[in-house]
């Protein structure tokens, strides 16, 4: 019999193959992961010198929702989270031309006469500016109004929320309800090439055609909360920008203004607005609450706007579109992302500008579908684009600033790698890559490392610079995280083009982990004796009749049958284990017994993980079991690791224990002693009777030697039959037996 015990220990890790390997960038969206300071990202994924990135004015403040351009060049500017309106002229003088009690301005117009109009919120007002003075020129009952377009016919079109209507005013300032849309608040206008308003709403991102007062066709219902923008093209078609589509909101009541006009939370029945109180921290946060089954929310800024707790991002879904519908109202998908929020676009030329909450970037997209990463501004998010003669202007968020990209390249750029995590501290070879050159221009790299997962103080400063493009050694220190940059510089305009880069490492192996290590017994299976004594012993089949002659017989008289063990006992080995390195990996089982020093090995370089022998192999004692698992098969000598595990002490004990049995008087005396495991219980039985227990003279079976007392209850005249059994620990039994009503010798 065995007494097994099961130990199993516990442990983890991280990491990564430990054989050489190497981390490649060389696709659109390899590349698209990083930062780009002055660099480009063409189609077909190659990095070279941006457009030059001039900045034109810095407003102070956190956010420019809104831009105009007169004819004569002159920008105006309406801005959050203080409600101002800036004048910009064409040499970048600035001034602060108006300031509103409302704190957003978030649409600006110019009309034919040059008369500016802003749209302050919330509170829904419309003023008009004449020469530095403002005066109310619409109040709808709206708490918000988002976008104002002119008309053709000199009317001012606004489109307002809360609720989501569409209004006409008139040179004089009287207005009407021009189209209802049933949603909470509308978001974009814009007229198209047959001077017919379009309208997009929120927030169940529908674009309108309204051809007359209180008639309306919808173009596109799209699948996300908002349409941010609409940009009508020449040829008939109209280009739409949704969003929002990652961003549930969750109920939750609504508040009013903060009082004194002190930044705080402000929220309409279906809005909510979250504005901070410094100028230099993101704040607003447009969100209106959804009124059908769609994915609701409005746009998600990363920096410009702080979620609300009733906001939930998620991930993996995709954000935003843009969309091409056509003068025969068929709808085309350009393009789409599940990180990034577009709030801008521009038809021009043939392809479509737009810009998004991604540090700031703005995008070119041609008719073949076919993007390019225009430029970066590293800033929070480009809200509004503005074309101009042979440039375009950006408005930014966090914070507010007006942007000029120009049609030449910049002199010199950066870009910066994601960071790559190696999975543990490795070791680092070369850093190649493959690039168009051009005369007198330079491209170089620069590496850095660390061991937390975002570049902080505790990295190593930036390498010395990397010019050899076949491969040049890396030596910032050996760390699990690493990042590199490319440095370029063109010359006459020409600019380099980055096409691939590769950095080889060797990761940190680590060891193998055995998690558990287990020793059971169990039986051979029937008719597999495993040991030659058990192969030996006889079977037989004795069938007796009534009249008491046998079946089986013979000259040398009928045998006794001996009643043999009902099985034959295995040790099975078994062990779990793992390499966090995804190593092959290789098992040595061993063993030794308690008071011996050598381990014996059962089994070496074993590709499984088990192990089998005959219990009766070993004799009655206390031994350990040990497995070593290696990882060398699959590394180089002096990085291949072991991992161990040694069992709790495993009690194998085949004898059971010795009894005797006395008569003392009226008492029966029993003695009982084994030589390998304490005893656990003792009980007796009467002419074949069930068995009763017996307790130890000292209270307690736990020893390897024990004295039991029998006081026999009163039995009929005669002879009786006294069977006393004592188990030991491992469940063997030593069994003795005492004739009753004998004489005593």
């Amino acid at each position: 019999m065995i007494v097994r015990l099961v130990v199993a220990f516990l442990s983890t890790a991280a990491g990564r193959a430990a054989v050489s390997t190497a981390w490649e960038i060389t696709s659109y969206q390899d590349f698209l992961r990083g930062r780009f300071t002055g660099v480009a990202l063409s189609r077909d994924g190659r990095v070279h010198l941006a457009p030059k990135i001039e900045p034109v004015f810095a407003s102070g403040q956190p956010v420019i929702w809104s831009a105009v351009r007169s004819a004569d060049g002159t920008l105006y500017l309406g801005t959050g989270h203080r409600g101002r309106v800036f004048r910009v002229d064409p040499a970048g003088r600035a001034e602060v031309l108006w300031t509103a009690e409302q704190p957003e301005i978030f649409a600006v117009a110019l009309d034919s006469r040059g008369r500016l109009y802003a749209a302050a919120s919330p509170g829904g007002r419309i003023y008009r500016i004449e020469a530095g003075k403002a005066a109310e020129f619409f109040v709808p009952e709206a708490g918000y109004i988002w976008s104002l377009e002119f008309g053709k016919d000199g009317a001012l079109y606004a489109g307002a929320g809360d609720p989501g209507r569409i209004y006409r005013i008139d040179s004089s300032g009287r207005g009407e309800v021009w189209y209802e849309t049933g949603q909470s608040h509308v978001t974009s206008l814009a007229f198209d090439a047959q001077g017919r308003l379009l309208a997009g709403t929120e927030p169940n991102g529908i674009l309108y055609r309204i051809a007359g007062k209180g008639k309306a066709f919808v173009l596109y219902d799209s699948p996300f909360p908002e349409i941010r923008a609409i940009a009508p093209s020449p040829d008939g078609s109209v280009y739409a920008a949704a969003m929002g589509g990652s961003i549930l909101r969750q109920s939750g009541s609504a508040t009013g203004p903060a009082p004194g006009g002190t930044p705080g939370v402000v929220t309409a029945p279906t809005v909510s607005i979250t504005v901070t109180g410094e100028a230099a921290q993101s704040g607003i946060e447009i969100k209106p609450k959804p009124e059908a089954p769609k994915p609701s929310a409005a746009p998600a800024s990363t920096g410009v706007s702080a979620m609300p707790a009733s906001a939930i991002e998620q991930a993996g879904v995709e954000k935003s579109a843009l969309y091409r519908i056509r003068p025969d109202n068929s709808v085309e998908t350009l393009w789409t992302s599940k990180d990034e929020n577009v709030y801008d676009l521009i038809p021009s030329g043939g392809r479509i500008v737009f810009s998004t909450d991604a540090q700031g970037r703005i995008y070119e997209l041609t008719s073949d579908r076919k993007l390019t990463l225009l430029a970066q501004t590293n800033e929070s998010e480009v809200l509004r684009l503005v074309e101009t003669p042979g440039a375009l202007l950006a408005a930014t968020g966090n914070l507010g600033k007006i942007l000029r990209l120009g049609s030449g390249a910049a002199d010199s750029g950066v870009y910066e790698s994601p960071v790559h995590d190696a999975g543990g501290a490795a070791r680092w070879g070369r850093l190649s890559w493959r690039a168009d050159s051009c005369p007198r221009c330079t491209l170089a790299f620069r590496t850095r490392t660390g061991n937390s997962a975002r570049p902080d103080d505790t990295w190593s400063d930036w390498s010395e610079p990397l010019v050899d493009a076949s491969g040049a050694a890396v030596t910032s220190p050996n760390a699990r995280y690493v990042q590199w940059k490319a440095e370029l510089a063109g010359a006459a305009g020409v600019s380099p083009a980055l096409d691939s880069v590769r950095l080889s490492y060797l990761p940190q192996n680590y060891p193998p982990v055995v998690r558990s290590l287990t020793v059971t017994a169990q039986t051979a299976p029937a008719g597999q004796p495993k040991t030659a004594a058990a192969a030996a012993l006889p079977v037989y089949s004795i069938t007796v009749t009534d009249t008491g002659e046998t079946a089986a017989s013979s000259l040398s008289g009928t045998p006794t049958q001996p009643v043999g063990r009902a099985s034959i006992e295995q040790l099975v080995i078994s062990w779990q284990a793992e390499d966090t390195d995804g190593d092959r990996l290789a098992f040595t089982l061993s063993f030794r017994g308690e008071n011996e020093r050598r381990w014996i090995d059962l089994r070496t370089d074993a590709g499984d993980s088990s192990y089998t022998i005959d219990a009766e192999a070993l004799a009655d004692g206390r031994y350990f079991f040990r497995v070593v698992a290696s990882d060398r098969s699959s590394n180089p000598d002096g990085v291949a690791r072991d991992a161990e595990l040694i069992s709790a002490p495993i009690l194998v004990d085949h004898t059971p224990p010795a009894v005797t049995v006395a008569r003392a008087g009226p008492d029966i005396e029993i003695e009982a002693a084994d030589a390998a495991s304490p005893l656990r219980n003792c009980e007796y039985s009467i002419d074949a009777g069930p068995w009763s227990a017996l307790e130890a003279v000292d209270g307690v079976t736990d020893s390897l030697r024990e004295r039991f007392r029998l006081r026999l209850p009163a039995l009929a005249p005669g002879e009786h039959l006294l069977v006393v059994r004592v188990l030991d620990l491992a469940g063997n039994p030593g069994l003795s037996k005492l004739v009753l009503g004998q004489p005593l010798p």
